[in-house]
């Protein structure tokens, strides 16, 4: 999913910095972040090395079929808790991007996705709609989970930030550890978003 040479980089240092900070949530007090950090990460480092510029790598087409397979077993493993909780639908989703994100490069000449006009115009258009309606919500979230973890009350939020919420209880030093605050979570879902947005824009 390749763009202009500063554009790649810059969605690549975006997508490895969300992965970066899921791999420390792998640390959390709170069992559902510690449940959902690591399929994240798994995201978060995939969108990066798929935004890697052309000039730097170019996989082949076998490559993009592993990831398609990596990717979808990731989606089954994360469909289970999604049956129980449908807030867990929202890895689900990404999961299922980027298997079809694979799908365009392997059928795409070159193996190459990055020019416009490849994959399903309506199944990236529906993708577009919903990484575009998750980026608007979880920037709504940001300022009242901020604002209320400022005041050290507990903050409102749906899904799956509820547990980032509980999370952010001062540990007994008074102190709240970088991977248990609910708005770097807000922050890190944001982003891989608006990486996943950017790399479906490529396709269109």
């Amino acid at each position: 999913m390749h763009g202009p040479g500063s554009a790649s980089w810059l969605l690549v240092t975006l997508c490895a910095g969300s992965g970066a900070y899921c791999l420390l949530r792998l640390r959390s007090r709170v069992e559902e972040q510690r449940r959902t950090a690591g399929g994240e990460a798994l995201m978060g480092f995939g969108m990066a090395v798929m935004a890697l510029p052309a000039t730097v790598v170019q996989p082949s087409r076998g490559v993009w079929l592993g990831y398609a397979a990596v990717f979808a077993a990731a989606g089954l493993w994360m469909a289970w808790p999604a049956l129980r909780a449908p807030r867990h639908l929202h890895h689900v989703v990404g999961a299922l991007a980027m298997v079809y994100m694979s799908a365009a490069m392997v059928a795409a000449p070159g193996g190459h996705a990055g020019h416009g006009g490849t994959g399903v115009p309506v199944v990236t258009g529906a993708l577009l709609l919903y990484f575009a309606g998750h980026v608007l919500l979880s920037g709504a979230r940001l300022a009242p989970v901020g604002a209320v973890v400022a005041g050290g009350e507990g903050a409102p939020g749906g899904g799956g930030d509820r547990a980032a919420c509980r999370a952010a209880e001062p540990r007994p030093d008074g102190a709240v550890g970088w991977a248990d605050r609910p708005e770097l979570v807000l922050v890190c879902r944001l982003a891989m978003s608006m990486g996943m947005l950017a790399m479906l824009v490529l396709m269109s």
